[in-house]
């Protein structure tokens, strides 16, 4: 069986391979394009030429074997599983944000254009899909009601993503959703509403009352909570501390570790979030004190399984019992239990996290607030200090206010105050 590679553009290629003669008297020539991006691959001629005979060369064995399929004949499904997830989201993507992807693509977007033929999906079908998301019913989870737009701008830009690949790839000519806008934004007064009447934090008496129920709960549980609320540690960075990362002599925790996501029973593990977020957390020296009781229970743990320890030379400080890390999603599970036997307002574990700035900021003076907001960014390992500030605005106006409550000792009786206008 012949083949050829074509150069078609600056860093496109079209390989083909010829079957001969169908029985209409055509040509049987399928082809298929490819866009190479390494830059230093194109600079090197012999190495370029190596990868592109590998391409013709598994391209034959596609068509060979019967996976070939035409692009004009390929559905949306198709393309996901044949060429998006393995050329592009295996190796451009997190494992974390592949979950994600594979979730909505599987719930939302394969219902609806799973058996469509890839070149035949259209604006108007873009357009009434994204606009199904934004009405009643359209939640996975059985509520009346529509998506979060949050939600809606996440799908749109997966199924965008992937539309885009196949236009690359030269299996579609035009883009379905080039003139498609992104859905708007949740009115920013709806959402300004429903932090007040549910704040994803915890002031300073909701988290006495968090401390005061904790303490009818296992050491364990207990220091994994405040890791977060004190701490401000992620879900993902406790799961993945180990006790060479805990340092009593000068009472700190160093995150360098964080488990997001759990495969197949098998923690994956990954660095922090970002570079901002490999960091060292001063810790109240009371903590580490009940953390260094939790070391004593924790090497006696260790020492009556015996056997059957099953984290090897590992030494996760939050263990499962057997010595390997937490499934991903059990803190999160474990707290809203917890919540709900002792009557506490529940928030998601996240905001926990960052209940810690709010307690810090709350009853500082309103003149420190800006270093502080520096001092608690780095505390939770933020890039940028605008992250930080845009989290505790709702705190940091309150304080502020308290500049201005200092000319109140030059108001005049307040009787003789007119009533202000409406």
């Amino acid at each position: 069986m012949k083949g050829s590679i074509e150069k078609r553009g600056e860093n496109t290629w079209r390989l083909r391979v010829d079957l001969g003669y169908n029985p209409d008297g055509t040509r049987n020539r399928p082809s298929k394009s490819i866009t190479i991006e390494d830059k230093e691959l194109l600079r090197t001629t012999k190495k370029l030429q190596d990868y592109l005979e590998d391409q013709l060369y598994q391209f034959k064995q596609e068509v060979l074997s019967g996976q070939y399929i035409k692009p004009s004949k390929m559905t949306f499904k198709q393309f996901v599983d044949n060429e998006w997830r393995p050329k592009y989201a295996r190796s451009e993507l997190a494992r974390t944000t592949q979950k994600k992807y594979d979730d909505h693509i599987r719930t939302r977007l394969l219902p609806t254009f799973g058996k469509q033929l890839l070149g035949d999906i259209k604006p108007i079908h873009v357009v009434t899909f994204i606009n199904s998301l934004s009405k009643s019913g359209a939640r996975k989870d059985g509520k009346d009601k529509p998506l979060d737009s949050g939600t809606i701008e996440y799908v749109y830009r997966i199924l965008k993503n992937i539309l885009t690949r196949a236009v690359e790839w030269k299996f579609i000519g035009e883009h379905p959703m080039k003139d498609i806008p992104k859905p708007k934004p949740k009115d920013p007064r709806k959402k300004l509403i429903e932090q007040r009447e549910s704040p994803q934090f915890y002031d300073e008496n909701e988290a006495q009352q968090v401390v005061e129920a904790l303490y009818s709960e296992s050491r364990k549980w207990r220091l994994f909570i405040l890791g977060s609320m004190i701490g401000g540690c992620r879900r993902g960075e406790l799961v993945g501390l180990e006790w060479p990362s805990v340092n009593f002599d000068d009472l700190e925790i160093e995150i360098e570790n964080n488990i997001p996501l759990t495969e197949n029973g098998e923690a994956v593990e990954k660095g922090p979030k970002s570079i901002a977020s490999y960091r060292v957390i001063d810790m109240p020296e009371w903590y580490m004190d009940e953390l260094s009781l939790y070391y004593q229970e924790w090497q006696r743990e260790k020492e009556s399984l015996g056997t059957q320890w099953q984290g090897g030379d590992r030494q996760f400080v939050f263990h499962n019992g057997t010595g390997k890390p937490y499934y991903y999603q059990h803190p999160s599970r474990w707290w809203k239990r917890f919540c709900e036997r002792h009557g506490i307002r529940y928030i998601k574990f996240h905001g926990l996290r960052h209940s810690m700035g709010t307690l810090l900021i709350e009853d500082e003076d309103p003149s420190n607030v800006d270093s502080l907001l520096k001092a608690i960014q780095e505390r939770l390992g933020h890039s940028r200090k605008s992250t930080t500030e845009d989290i505790y605005v709702h705190v940091t106006k309150k304080v502020k206010k308290r500049t201005v409550g200092k000319f109140d000792k030059f108001a005049r009786d307040k009787k003789q105050t007119p009533q202000r206008m409406k």
